[in-house]
């Protein structure tokens, strides 16, 4: 088609007339004058579109899948991660709580005894200088720790102190076999010598042979001369079998620790010994004994029978 004066003004008067149809049709509404004409159209392209639509929208539905399951990924993916997270602080809070008990057990126990404690955590196990039953502690020559201090946590005595470097010491552990400590019975005061076990009890040699002892006493620390290696006054264990004297000097006792060695983890160091000894006041409340239930039963004799009465020689009224 030429581009003459005619033409454009064909063009001109085409878009005013289509403009006018816009303005006639949206100020119609659903009484439009067009809305025949609308619904023909639509009569006639409908199929064709509804034919192009069924070809597009399963790609394009599976794109949305793809990019919707790359969301949901990454959304499992931020839920996993916040949920390791969360168990790992629900873990490291377990822990913590578990910490918090030991220490606070730990600094009662320093407290009845008036012992002046350094607090450590057990870092590491094993023969670090050829002996079987120690651990390393995470604390040393510069928290004032020294050789031969007494060791100790919240169930009563540990070990004692071995080896001690700048920022760490080795601990012998109480039932190791060339473990060795002065004991104290409570109340008796009978005293001996108490040696590890390994995994079994604590063996005690008790210095009277004819001392009375029995399952279930128990037993503290004696002290060393100058405090060391080890302070007066600890938990050591309770009695769990007893040897017959024999008629020998000594008596063989044999004792479960207090402490569990397999689980250590807050640990104290005595830094300085008490004032005075505190005998057994740091000892656990002991366990008061089960009443043992006492039966009483009661017999009522049943009334007799007349014949009854004759035949026990009875007299009968006539």
């Amino acid at each position: 088609m030429r581009d003459t004066r005619e033409s454009r003004l064909l063009l001109v008067l085409l878009i005013v007339i289509a403009f006018a149809l816009i303005t006639v049709d949206i100020r119609g509404g659903e009484d439009s004058p067009v809305d025949g004409a609308r619904r023909a159209a639509a009569a006639v392209l409908g199929p064709v579109e509804n034919g192009v639509s069924s070809a597009v929208d399963p790609i394009g539905n599976a794109i949305g899948a793809v990019r919707d399951s790359g969301e949901r990924h990454d959304r499992i993916a931020v839920l996993e991660r916040e949920n390791a997270g969360l168990k790992a602080r629900l873990g490291s809070d377990d822990r913590n709580r578990s910490r918090v008990r030991q220490l606070d057990a730990m600094l009662k126990t320093a407290g009845a005894g008036q012992y002046g404690i350094k607090a450590a955590e057990v870092i590491g196990i094993g023969a670090a200088q050829g002996f079987s039953w120690t651990v390393t502690i995470d604390a040393g020559a510069k928290d004032g720790l020294r050789r031969d201090m007494t060791v100790l946590n919240g169930d009563g005595l540990v070990g004692r102190v071995t080896t001690v470097g700048p920022s760490t010491a080795t601990v012998l552990l109480a039932n190791d076999p060339d473990f060795t400590v002065g004991t104290r019975m409570e109340k008796t005061d009978e005293l001996g010598f108490a040696s590890g076990g390994g995994d079994g009890p604590l063996r005690v040699q008790l210095l009277n042979g004819k001392s009375k002892v029995k399952k279930g006493d128990r037993l503290v620390t004696f002290g060393s001369e100058a405090d060391k290696p080890f302070v007066p006054g600890v938990p050591v264990g309770v009695v769990t079998r007893v040897d017959p004297s024999g008629g020998d000097l000594t008596r063989t006792v044999y004792v479960k620790p207090y402490t569990g060695f397999t689980k250590l983890d807050i640990v104290g160091v005595v830094v300085e010994a008490p004032r005075e000894d505190p005998r057994d006041t740091v000892l656990p409340p002991a366990a008061k004994p089960t009443p043992t239930p006492t039966v009483t039963v009661t017999v009522t004799p049943s009334p007799q029978a007349p014949g009854e009465l004759a035949q026990s020689g009875q007299p009968q009224e006539q």
